[in-house]
């Protein structure tokens, strides 16, 4: 099959196009034909060699935690799946090796959700990770309807998902973002604060009373402003800075979670949630996506078109 790979740790131009073997699909797993693949910061990390404390790495190395496709075959007792579906997957496993930036990939039952119905390939590839770090961090702080809730970096793509399905609870939801992306916010339901100097006064004046939760996607004085601003530091959650667990809050390391991609795709399928793609490359172009990711400056979230998606894109 054809990939994009690492033979070794390294950046963008270390990732380069091979002809690997199919991968083997174990018992509880499913062979995917993969129709996109979500790019996130993770990968060029992982790939760099910043995971190398946490995680068994293999070369060649495919990365890509964020997939979209259609089952191909199963492996042993995966009966929950049939070929043909259309699934979706965040497949961070415990090794890495055999990521999604490939024709094909084996994804564990667990990992695995159907895709949404009203999100295409791109969208749905797009969703994962981020998605489920959106709700996982959302669960962790309990939001629920009629909270007050402070979303750090809200435009970006982790808080414009959990702005939505804060929104889609029923709570009110501040969201900090550059001015820029503030009739955005707005359009997603959100009350968008500027970030930046006398960022806490400013969530005072829109909430005298202290804000019930506040999740932190950018780490750094974030987690100081949601300690001044918070009712109680227990609900602060980040993915970002682990100091919010010394001030009483959560570090959230976001988990593979099918039965939560579910609840995303749902979300989606009724009209609450969507996802905002900036760009969609072909597979070989993922060394750019990297460098694009790595700048920080796109709204929305990059995906590699691969398998009948890509041949879609090249169609006038």
């Amino acid at each position: 099959m054809k990939a994009m790979a690492l033979p070794e740790y390294g950046g963008p131009d270390t990732l380069v196009p091979m002809e690997l073997a199919e991968p083997k699909v174990a018992p509880g797993e499913v062979l995917v034909r993969v129709e996109a693949a979500g790019v996130n910061p993770v990968d060029w990390k992982l790939a760099g060699g910043g995971l190398d404390p946490l995680m068994v790495t293999h070369f060649p190395l495919i990365p890509g935690w964020d997939v979209a496709g259609v089952v191909e075959r199963n492996g042993l007792d995966s009966p929950e799946f049939a070929p043909g579906d259309e699934v979706f997957a965040y497949i961070r496993k415990d090794s890495a090796e055999c990521g999604g930036y490939a024709e094909h990939v084996a994804v564990p039952i667990r990992m695995l959700a159907r895709k949404p119905r009203t999100l295409d390939w791109a969208q749905t590839a797009g969703l994962p990770l981020a998605g489920l770090t959106a709700l996982q961090s959302a669960d962790r702080v309990r939001a629920t309807a009629g909270d007050t809730v402070l979303v750090h970096a809200a435009a970006g793509g982790v808080g414009s998902l959990a702005t939505q399905i804060l929104v889609a609870r029923g709570a009110r939801v501040l969201g900090t973002a550059s001015p820029a992306n503030h009739d955005f916010l707005r359009g997603l339901g959100a009350e968008p604060v500027a970030y930046g100097p006398g960022l806490a006064d400013r969530v005072r004046a829109l909430a005298p009373d202290g804000v019930d939760a506040a999740l932190d996607y950018v780490g750094g004085e974030s987690v100081d402003v949601s300690v001044e601003v918070l009712r109680s530091p227990e609900r602060l959650a980040s993915v970002a800075d682990p100091r919010a667990a010394d001030v009483g809050g959560h570090y959230v390391w976001v988990r593979p979670d099918g039965a939560g991609l579910s609840a995303l795709a749902e979300l989606a399928d009724a009209g609450r949630l969507t996802v905002v793609v900036d760009r969609v490359l072909p597979l070989a172009d993922a060394p750019e996506a990297w460098r694009l990711n790595a700048r920080g400056h796109t709204r929305g979230k990059l995906v590699l078109a691969v398998g009948d998606a890509a041949r879609a894109a090249e169609t006038p």
